[in-house]
């Protein structure tokens, strides 16, 4: 009896139905060829500032508390300022028209920049020198204007800098080649993995030259080969940055790593001797929105910015002629 005993119980453990998956285990999906997968629409609205600010010195993350304060602040000034402009200002309609975020990012970092540890843009003074030279003069030529008003490129990285509408990425992969599709201002950027150098080093271009790898399950991309019409940073997100120019000796490596089913965890580090005292780098999540809807940036075929701005100064130089001629 003890035989047919045993054989019932270890009929019955072998039986037994599997005890659950644990629902936080999460696998990294692969494409057919292999590499880690990275497609779809992701997005990275925030009012997470691009620099640390003074009062939160020495401090590289808030609370969950801290962070919503902030939060319901940022909330109130909004809806009190809805619908007014500023002195001189056409504005931006209202709230409806704008989609720059309402939290913090997930980490409850206080700054895109973490590195250096201050959370601040390690700039040369020549560099502000000549962004502030180039602010006074927007009136005088499109050239002193930012290639974003300009509707040309907002570059690399800067087209992944979050700013007041339009964060949305498309990533799409094949084998041997990634694809980002920016929302703002049209940019379709292709980057080859493992396919050798980067172009003559006469070519020169308003998004660099982008060369990927893999390392790992990270996509790792270095890009240079720029010229240096562009900014660093276009939007007035980036506040004291915006406006800051770049050199040809720019250089940048990208880090996109796939962490979760709704998370990818990118990481920029900025090169640039002539503009900066020491490399700097900005990371942040991207979050996966299957529901976002990406739509035509059709920036030239209504931009009256240029004209406006070039002939507005025009208009003063003659106002001002003309009261100089009559005193």
């Amino acid at each position: 009896m003890s035989h047919i005993l045993l054989a019932l119980i270890a009929l019955a453990v072998f039986a037994a139905p599997a005890a659950p998956a644990d629902e936080t285990e999460w696998t990294l999906p692969r494409t057919p060829w292999g590499d880690p997968d990275m497609q779809g629409v992701w997005t990275n609205e925030t009012i997470t500032p691009f620099e640390r600010p003074v009062e939160q010195e020495g401090r590289e993350f808030l609370s969950d508390n801290e962070a919503a304060a902030i939060e319901a602040g940022v909330a109130q000034r909004r809806a009190a300022s809805d619908g007014t402009s500023p002195p001189g200002s056409v504005g931006g309609y209202n709230q409806f028209w704008l989609d720059s975020g309402t939290e913090f990012l997930s980490t409850r970092q206080t700054s895109l920049v973490v590195d250096p540890p201050d959370g601040r843009v390690p700039t040369r003074p020549s560099a502000e020198a000549r962004r502030d030279y180039n602010r006074s003069r927007q009136g005088d030529s499109y050239v002193y204007m930012s290639v974003w008003d300009r509707c040309i490129s907002r570059g690399v990285p800067g087209s992944i800098f979050p700013a007041g509408y339009n964060n949305a990425y498309r990533i799409l992969q094949t084998p041997g080649h990634v694809a980002i599709l920016y929302e703002m201002i049209h940019d379709a950027r292709i980057i080859p993995l493992e396919g050798g150098g980067h172009v003559d080093d006469g070519v020169r271009l308003w998004m660099g030259d982008s060369r990927g790898r893999w390392e790992g399950d990270t996509l790792v991309v270095e890009v240079r080969n720029y010229h240096d019409r562009g900014w660093i940073a276009s939007n007035s997100a980036s506040r004291r940055i915006k406006g800051i120019p770049h050199t040809e000796d720019l250089y940048v490596v990208e880090r996109f790593k796939r962490v979760s089913e709704d998370t990818i965890e990118y990481e920029v580090t900025i090169e640039d001797p002539e503009i900066y005292v020491r490399p700097w780098k900005i990371s942040m999540p991207l979050t996966l929105d299957p529901e976002y809807e990406m739509y035509e940036y059709a920036c030239h075929e209504g931009n009256m910015a240029v004209e406006l701005i070039l002939g507005g100064a025009r208009a003063t130089e003659k106002a001002q002629q003309g009261t100089s001629e009559g005193r």
